[in-house]
Order: C-alpha cells, then structure tokens, then sequence
C-alpha cells in the first residue's frame, strides 16, 4: 500500500510542478481581468432589473394616487348632485386606491434603497477592476524586470566560466609565440 501512496504523491508533484511552469502570470493576469469584467456586467444587468422594477413601483404607486383623487372629485361631485349613495360608493373607491398607492409606495421605497445600494456596490467594483487593472500592468512590467535580470545573471555566470577566459589566455600566448 505504501508504494502506491508515494506513487501518487510524486504524480501529483510532477503533475503540479508542470502545470506552476505552465502557468504565465501575464496571462493569469489578463484571465482574472476579463473574468471581472465579465462578473461587472452580470451585477449591472441585475442592477438594471432592480431599477426598472423600481420604476414600474412609482409608476403604479402615481396612478393609485390619481386614481384616489378622481374618486375623490367623483364624490365631491356627486354630493353636489345630491347622490349620497354614489358619493359613499367613490369615497370607499378612493380609499382602496389610497390604500393600494400607500403600499406600492411602502415597496417602491425599500426598491429605492435596495437599487441604491446596488448601484453602489457596482461603482464599488469598478473601482476595484480599476486598480486590478492598474496593478495587473505593475505586475507584468516586474515580472518582464525579473525575466531580463534572470537572463543578464545566467550570461554573465556564463562569462564569468574561468574556462573560456583560460582557453582564451592559452591561445593569446599561441599567438605571441
């Protein structure tokens, strides 16, 4: 059983060892930034169902307000005629449509509030894809720095080899004899 474990375990190594030399942090970077972006535009299409129902909450919040006014001047009217019926019939209209505004008002508030805070968290997380995008381009100028030093330090260990400045002594003394 024990071989088996150790086998996996240096699978698994080599396995993971191949793919932290596969991975490019440029085009990490680049991934992460469009997988942000892509995250944005989910949250404002969300965003955007939250206003347009806040929107259609005012709406039908004005017209029971309009609604309770008309029955209201209906039964001033039909008092002016002298039909208290009717009159007592439209005062009860209006105050359904006073009841019914009062509500849409009441949720078109806690819309308000909720796409408020909404709208905020979006601006939130444009500003943090900002700066990612921003901190994206340090990273990538560091890591081609890092590349550039990494390969100045392998030509000058190369250099640095006593053997070629040996064969090169040699063969000035070659010359001069």
């Amino acid at each position: 059983m024990g071989i088996f474990k150790r086998m996996a375990d240096v699978f698994r190594a080599n396995i993971n060892d191949m793919i932290s030399k596969a991975e490019d942090p440029k085009k990490m970077l680049e991934q992460i930034i469009i997988d942000m972006d892509e995250k944005l535009i989910e949250a404002k299409k969300e965003v955007a169902g939250a206003i347009a129902d806040e929107k259609r909450l005012y709406a039908q919040m004005q017209e029971q307000k309009e609604l309770a006014d008309k029955w209201e001047k209906r039964a001033a009217l039909a008092l002016e005629k002298g039909d208290e019926p009717l009159a007592v019939e439209a005062l009860k209209r209006k105050k359904e449509s006073a009841g019914m505004a009062a509500d849409y008002e009441a949720n078109w508030t806690k819309q308000k509030e909720v796409s408020d805070s909404l709208k905020l968290s979006i601006q939130g997380l444009q500003d943090k894809i900002e700066e990612a995008k921003r901190k994206k381009n340090l990273l990538i100028a560091r890591q081609k720095r890092a590349e550039a030093q990494q390969k100045i330090q392998s030509t000058m260990s190369k250099l640095s080899d006593t053997s070629a400045f040996d064969s090169f002594g040699r063969m000035e003394e070659k010359v001069k004899q």
